[in-house]
């Protein structure tokens, strides 16, 4: 929207108020100038001086050049200040990227033959029937190995891009912090092994299903419970006075035992059970596909990432009397 400045119209002279331009007066200028101190006159080369600087000026003429100021070159525009760099708005770990692009790239299975993509569920989706000892005659694809590897497989396959979405929305804080923190290696290995204890629990609970689970959820889940540890940490990135990304990532943490005593963390697990055993108690589902959320598996990795972090974890533990991220900081740093 446009406005128009009210200094382009002119009001007319009957309307009062001040006029663009001020009216002409002689007499107030006359004045002036007759008031104000008389300079030499240097336009004709006419310049009256003392018998004492006479000498000083013919001497300083001989010696001296005057500079035209037709020759002299005006000075170079002040240079605008560097801008700052400026930080992007999200930028993941190569770790997390690579996670991502892995699952976006397995993904494409979708686009085979609806036969083959079924035998790609039944090869690399955990299927707990496959661990019961009373079937003899039935087999399954992938046969013992698929046994071993359906562990950790399963996780890489999703049933729709929901399924997916939701998965990396909720890698993105917890995931980037966690792979920062590991490293490349102990974050694969790490995702590996929450999978795992996710399938674990499946299976405990679902001795004789059939269908096969799929998706990252469990891993997911041990990334949330893992960043808990140092998440409210001062300086860490859910704390109120966090650094850069790296620097938040690689706060001491702290220990189980006060983990489980600070009222944040406590809150957020409560949420968190209360929300996983609300959509196992209702059976909701994704992306309005016909399957339920396997909510067991994601209790099984959220255990797994919240006991076994200190296996992965780097950087050394806190001391007893670190300070939560609730509490006086004076100096902004742990």
């Amino acid at each position: 929207m446009f406005s128009r400045s009210l200094w382009g119209t002119r009001r007319p002279a009957d309307q009062g108020g001040r006029s663009q331009r001020p009216p002409f007066s002689f007499v107030p200028i006359a004045f002036v100038l007759m008031l104000a101190p008389r300079h030499p006159v240097s336009d004709f080369g006419i310049v009256h001086l003392h018998s004492g600087m006479k000498a000083a000026y013919l001497g300083c003429t001989a010696a001296c050049e005057v500079a035209d100021p037709l020759d002299s070159h005006p000075e170079s525009p002040l240079e605008p200040p560097p801008e700052a760099p400026r930080e992007p708005i999200l930028t993941l770990p190569p770790a997390l990227t690579a996670y991502i692009l892995l699952i976006a790239v397995i993904h494409l299975r979708v686009l085979l033959p609806p036969e083959i993509e079924n035998w790609t569920i039944d090869v690399f989706g955990f299927i707990p029937k496959r661990y019961d000892s009373t079937l003899l005659d039935i087999t399954f694809p992938g046969g013992d190995g698929a046994k071993v590897w359906t562990f950790v497989t399963y996780s890489l396959l999703h049933a729709n891009l929901t399924h997916i979405g939701f998965n990396v929305l909720w890698l993105l804080p917890f995931g980037s912090a966690l792979a920062r923190r590991f490293g490349a290696v102990r974050f694969f290995v790490f995702m590996a092994v929450t999978a795992a204890a996710g399938a674990l629990a499946h299976l405990l609970t679902h001795e004789h299903a059939i269908a096969p689970m799929i998706g990252a959820s469990a891993s997911v889940s041990g990334t949330m419970a893992a960043a808990m540890r140092f998440a409210f940490v001062k300086g860490s990135f859910l704390s109120f006075s966090r650094g850069d990304a790296d620097a938040a990532a690689k706060v001491p943490a702290l220990s189980l035992w006060r983990a489980l005593r600070n009222g944040r963390v406590l809150a957020f697990l409560a949420i968190w059970f209360g929300v996983n055993i609300l959509f196992g108690a209702t059976s909701l589902s994704l992306g309005g596909e016909e399957a339920s959320v396997a909510w067991q598996a994601h209790i099984g990795g959220f255990l797994a990432g919240l006991l076994l972090f200190s296996l992965f974890d780097p950087i050394p533990r806190a001391r007893d009397d670190a300070a939560d991220a609730s509490s006086a900081d004076q100096s902004g740093r742990v």
